[in-house]
């Protein structure tokens, strides 16, 4: 089932003669034309050429209210009208450092960013000034952003990734400096062991553990039981800051994130996407004993667009949705997201095909592999990713658009006949192949 992409292809062939590599972020590289967007709205997006397609996509996650939610549009247009950028303080950053510190277990006090590599970035600088330690631990499969010092080991070859006793950090581009290398740790995830033994190893070196806490950038991957509580144990005894990556699980799994779902506090996180409903912002948030570095002036920390007027409007009213209808926006993420996850399990028995659909209804993957379970980065790396790729053609070919990766996103706006349609969909796609 072929789609017309005949004006997608032509812009595709112009952009590629202005913007390198025709796409202006890797993540929209595509083995063919990539989606060219022409307008969305609720669980829905409709490309240049007309198609229509069911989005789980999102954005990369942040329209966890469906696209163009009305509160979010209109509180971005209100502010539109009333200012831009002032470089300067105004209300909505207060009131939305307020909520945020209330729904977060761990927020004492917070900064602003824009997107969630520079909120990153700062959680890194302020646990190197506040441990006074220079080295970072961080794991396989788990993205940070794609700055120099963290963007190590996210998707190596498992030829060069080194033994899953001791792994070696890849780096994730040419061009990083050599010498950041020696100041990151690499270990395998889930395994509480394997932490233990990198902080003793290089005791006293470590500023800080890093993680998603529920890994969704290799997946959709929940944590083992004790696990989250393990490394934090670890973290307290070697005086390592633990730092949460919330930039997808935040606002998604739940009103405080997957530490509140979870149950485990980290000295710092880190929240973007659904924070503010396709607006771009981002927030480090942490224990105030910790953020006292950055609010003392001690720990530099700036930008021409963090608190923007706009950005900060769309997450107030985001963030006010999910905090005041919590229970009803929350109830229906996960009864839609669970409801679609074992009717694609169902697909794939009918046609006889080895897919495992694993995570949470707000989040989750599908891995095509015989395993029971996908648990850390190796494991992942040994699913079929060629078959995946053919999964998501044969969808977005009948019009429904998930994230190449085999990732799911769900938002508020997915109706019943949308997950009707997209079983059908799915089931017409795994029997084709």
């Amino acid at each position: 089932m072929a789609r017309k992409l005949t004006t997608s292809a032509a812009l595709f062939e112009s952009a590629k003669q202005v913007i390198a590599g025709g796409v202006s972020s890797d993540a929209r590289r595509s083995p063919g034309v990539p989606l060219y967007v022409d307008h969305a709205s609720g669980s829905r997006l409709w490309d240049v050429d007309g198609n229509s397609y069911l989005d789980y996509v999102l954005g990369q996650g942040p329209a966890v209210l469906g696209h163009c939610a009305p509160e979010v549009v209109a509180a971005v247009v209100d502010q539109v009208g009333r200012g831009i950028s002032y470089a300067a303080q105004h209300r909505l950053e207060v009131e939305v450092a307020e909520r945020l510190c209330r729904m977060v277990p761990s927020a004492e006090l917070v900064r602003f960013n824009s997107v969630g590599s520079e909120a990153v970035h700062g959680a890194l600088r302020l646990a190197r000034a506040f441990t006074g330690r220079a080295k970072v631990l961080k794991f396989e499969g788990h993205y940070h952003g794609w700055f120099d010092p963290v963007l190590y080991s996210l998707h190596p070859d498992l030829e060069q990734a080194g033994p899953v006793e001791e792994p070696v950090p890849v780096p994730g581009s040419p061009g990083q400096p050599s010498s950041a290398e020696g100041d990151v740790v690499v270990v395998t995830w889930n395994d509480v062991e394997a932490v233990r033994a990198a902080l003793e190893k290089h005791r006293g070196e470590i500023a800080a553990v890093i993680m998603e806490p529920i890994l969704c950038n290799t997946g959709a991957i929940v944590p083992l039981p004790g696990y989250l509580e393990g490394v934090r144990d670890l973290c307290d005894e070697h005086g390592a800051l633990l730092i949460f990556d919330e930039i997808i699980t935040g606002f998604r799994v739940a009103p405080g994130g997957a530490q509140e779902r979870l149950g485990a506090l980290p000295d710092l996180a880190t929240f973007g996407k659904a924070m503010a409903g396709g607006m771009q912002v981002s927030a480090l948030a942490g224990r105030a004993s910790v953020m006292e570095t950055i609010a003392s002036g001690r720990v530099a920390h700036a930008g021409t667009f963090n608190s923007h007027p706009v950005a900060m409007a769309a997450a107030n009213a985001t963030l006010t949705v999910l905090d005041e209808e919590r229970d009803d926006r929350y109830g229906l993420l996960y009864r839609q997201g669970e409801r679609l996850m074992e009717g694609l399990r169902e697909a794939a028995r009918q046609a006889g095909v080895q897919m495992l659909v694993d995570g949470l209804g707000p989040v989750f993957q599908t891995y095509f592999t015989s395993q029971e379970s996908v648990r850390d980065y190796r494991d992942f790396a040994r699913t079929d990713r060629q078959t995946a790729a053919r999964f998501h053609a044969g969808l977005q070919d009948r019009g429904i658009n998930i994230v190449p990766r085999g990732l799911w996103l769900m938002s508020t706006a997915h109706t019943d006949a949308d997950i009707e349609a997209t079983i059908q969909a799915a089931t017409e796609t795994l029997h084709a192949m």
